[in-house]
């Protein structure tokens, strides 16, 4: 039997087209599949560190809280400045300046103090302490000065303001560091506004030898030598060199050319800048102190070879000036030294201050002139001698202590007790008051 045919099914339709894209679309699909190969290429490259910006912060697992610390305890920081109640350094200086006061002593555990016209005044502002000392230092030193003040424990120094330069000594001490300014006017008072005698003009009109002028701390020589150097300025046309520690009053040339050499600044030896000044051609060389026997030496070497040269010392009299120069050397040079002090010997005038009594300070001097005669008692070594020659010397130019006391006296300028204060022989003067000189 045949096996009946199974009635063949329909055919399936075809499967259905997909649409046809136009052009732009097949653009479209061959750029995703290029992306998705640079995707699946980048996956076997090396992993590069992930920069997350701050805007799209990366979430971290969560982590157990912990306690945070207690906060420590705020300290105030150390301060550095003045305390309150204190004025600045420069309105010290100030102050002083307005009021005619000469020197300004400042120093941890002390309150401010002021020289007026010799005595010690004491100013109404709080103990100064530390942090208030070192703030003015900071006003007048730079950082480098003031190491070097804490490891020498001194400094020596200036500075200037718009009214006035100001001499700086700064020392430690007992109580602690401390310091003192010399207040120094910017204008060179004349010869004539000093009231100095005539005879300054001639000593200052000299063309070789030695002028000391001397006298104790505070008692004018500063002044009285800027007014010599400052007459020889508008006077002469010289060259003028001044070796000083530091400078004090500052000179404009006229006349004259004036270089000033500050000791530490300028220069580094005192010595040093004395034997070179030799070499610079000068005229005239101020020496700001007399300090020691190679100062000397070199002073009156100079004084020997045709220079006039200026220099102090801190004796109270013209004779014993000679006594102090002659002092630093033995026996065996004290003859040569004789010799030659009394060749290169102009003047000494030993100065001092006394306080008048309009309220103000003069000077009183004692003059002692480099006469043939003088030249000889020098020699010979008659100290005492040179002082009566001194007294009888009026022609020459020559003044003692007591003289200028008597003299200011007369004037009206100084008490009978300032006279004798102040006199070397008391005695002497009491009989020239009394009329019996």
């Amino acid at each position: 039997m045949t096996q009946s045919q199974r009635p063949s099914l329909p055919p399936l339709p075809p499967p259905p087209m997909p649409p046809v894209k136009d052009a732009e679309e097949m653009n479209m699909d061959m750029m995703e599949m290029e992306e998705a190969l640079e995707d699946v290429g980048t996956q076997f490259m090396p992993a590069s560190p992930v920069i997350t910006e701050p805007d799209s912060p990366v979430e971290e697992p969560m982590r157990p809280s912990v306690p945070s610390p207690p906060p420590l305890p705020i300290t105030p920081p150390k301060s550095f400045g003045r305390s309150p109640g204190q004025p600045s350094l420069a309105e010290l200086v100030r102050h002083a300046f307005d009021e005619g006061f000469s020197d300004v002593h400042l120093g941890v555990g002390e309150k401010p103090r002021m020289r007026d016209r010799g005595e010690m005044m004491i100013l109404e502002y709080p103990e100064i302490d530390e942090n208030t000392f070192m703030s003015w230092l900071r006003e007048i030193l730079k950082e480098d000065e003031i190491q070097r003040f804490k490891k020498e424990l001194e400094f020596d120094g200036a500075t200037q303001y718009e009214f006035a330069r100001v001499r700086i000594n700064i020392f430690d001490s007992l109580r602690g560091p401390a310091m003192v300014l010399r207040l120094i006017p910017l204008n060179i008072l004349t010869m004539e506004q000093l009231r100095l005698p005539m005879v300054f003009k001639d000593i200052s009109d000299s063309h070789k030898g030695l002028i000391l002028v001397t006298g104790p701390t505070g008692s004018g020589k500063s002044t009285t030598m800027a007014a010599m150097v400052d007459y020889i300025n508008k006077e002469h046309p010289k060259h003028i060199i001044t070796i000083e520690d530091p400078v004090e009053f500052v000179h404009q040339s006229r006349r004259s050319l004036i270089k000033q050499r500050e000791v530490g600044m300028h220069t580094l030896k005192f010595d040093n800048a004395l034997k070179a000044a030799l070499r610079e051609d000068p005229d005239i060389i101020l020496v700001g102190e007399m300090r020691d026997k190679e100062t000397v030496n070199t002073a009156l070497k100079a004084a020997q070879t045709g220079h006039l040269v200026m220099g102090t010392l801190h004796t109270n009299s013209a004779v014993k000036t000679l006594e102090r120069i002659l002092s630093l050397y033995n026996a065996e040079e004290r003859e040569a030294m004789r010799v030659a002090i009394a060749e290169s010997l102009v003047a000494i005038i030993a100065q001092g201050l006394c306080r008048t009594t309009d309220g103000k300070r003069a000077a009183y001097h004692d003059i002692l002139i480099n006469t043939e005669t003088v030249k000889d008692y020098i020699i010979q070594g008659k100290n005492d001698e040179i002082l009566e020659l001194m007294k009888d010397g009026e022609f020459d130019g020559m003044i003692t202590t007591n003289q200028a006391l008597f003299n200011l006296y007369q004037e009206g300028r100084i008490t009978e007790e300032t006279a004798l204060e102040l006199s070397p022989t008391p005695n002497e003067i009491a009989m020239m008051l009394r009329g019996r000189i």
